[in-house]
This record gives structure tokens, C-alpha cells and sequence, in this order.
């Protein structure tokens, strides 16, 4: 079993294995594919995140010593819409990206998201994200698919863009402790 498929919500692969939920195969996935797959091109899907992860597995040995994702190496660069890429990460339910630089913001701009409240535990210093649309959400029922891009001291000079599905109780969770940091802060 894939180190992918030991970190995804079993409910929501059970659901996905009985429904047929998830794009269809990927016939040997080009590089472009990761970019693609990074900026929810196609949705996420089990299915395309599975096809990626096995195609990274021929490139080389994950790097998985950083934020608890396995970090590929492309075999050259991958360059769109002006940004340059060569590592696909993935990372429990996300596929992704690590873009040349600390471009959050750039990022942000070029694909339409807002900015987040909260920065994930001081997991990133600056984030932004963007809900799919509801007719791109293929596993509505038990979570929901978000463009993000963030920067942070872990990522070393370098981006993360990703495609990631969150699931309902994660997300809810997430909420929660925002609003308990905030009101920390302010003294509550």
C-alpha cells in the first residue's frame, strides 16, 4: 500500500472505490500533468492523485523530511502561466506543487484566491485559497476541493500550490481552532 493511500480518509476512498467517483486514468502522466494537477486541473480526484503519485514514484525516492509530505523531484523544470516548478508534493489529501520563490501573493493574484485567515499553525506566514466552484466538488458529501498557495520557513525560498480536499470534520476542526487562536489573542 502506497504511503498516499495510508494517509487519505478511508470513509472518503471507500466512497470513491463504491461510487466510481474520480477522473479517469491518466495514461502515463506527462510533467505538465503535476502543474496541472497543482492548480485543480483536472478537480481533485482519488483516481488523478493516485495516477500522479505512481508517476512520481519513477522519477526518484520522495523527499518526506519536510512538512510531512513526500517531495518528488521532476526529472527537468515545468514552467505556466510564469512560474517554475520541478518538485510535485503530496500530502495527505493534496496534490501539489513547490514553485520557485515566494510568489504567495503572485500566486494569489494569478489564480483569483483570497487570503487566509489563519496560517495553519505557523505552518505558513502568508496563505490564500479558493474554494472550487459546487459543479468541480466530485466528493461534495464528505469534504471540498480548494486551490491554495502558501509560503513559510519550511518551505525553504519556495511556494506551495495545491490542489487539496478537506474533509467536512477537518475543516470544521480547522474553524474551531481559528476562532480559539483568535480569541487568545485578544485576551478571552
Amino acid at each position: 500500500m502506497s504511503m498516499y493511500f495510508r494517509r487519505f480518509p478511508l470513509a472518503v476512498l471507500a466512497f470513491a472505490a463504491a461510487s466510481g467517483v474520480g477522473a479517469p486514468a491518466l495514461a502515463a502522466p506527462a510533467l505538465e500533468d503535476f502543474f496541472a494537477a497543482a492548480v485543480c486541473q483536472p478537480p481533485y480526484s482519488v483516481q488523478s492523485a493516485t495516477d500522479l503519485y505512481d508517476a512520481a514514484e519513477t522519477f526518484a525516492k520522495p523527499d518526506t523530511s519536510t512538512m510531512g509530505a513526500a517531495i518528488y523531484r521532476l526529472p527537468k523544470p515545468v514552467t505556466r502561466d510564469g512560474f517554475t516548478t520541478q518538485d510535485a508534493v503530496f500530502a495527505g489529501s493534496a496534490v501539489g506543487v513547490l514553485i520557485d520563490g515566494e510568489v504567495a501573493a503572485k500566486l494569489a493574484e494569478r489564480y483569483h484566491l483570497t487570503q487566509e485567515e489563519g496560517h495553519m499553525l505557523g505552518a505558513s506566514s502568508l496563505g490564500f485559497s479558493r474554494v472550487l466552484p459546487d459543479d468541480q466538488q466530485q466528493m461534495k458529501e464528505f469534504g471540498l476541493v480548494s486551490l491554495v498557495a502558501r509560503q513559510g520557513p519550511a518551505l525553504n525560498g519556495k511556494t506551495l500550490l495545491a490542489c487539496e480536499f478537506v474533509s467536512n470534520e477537518d475543516r470544521a476542526a480547522l474553524e474551531e481552532l481559528n476562532k480559539l487562536v483568535a480569541a487568545h489573542r485578544r485576551g478571552e
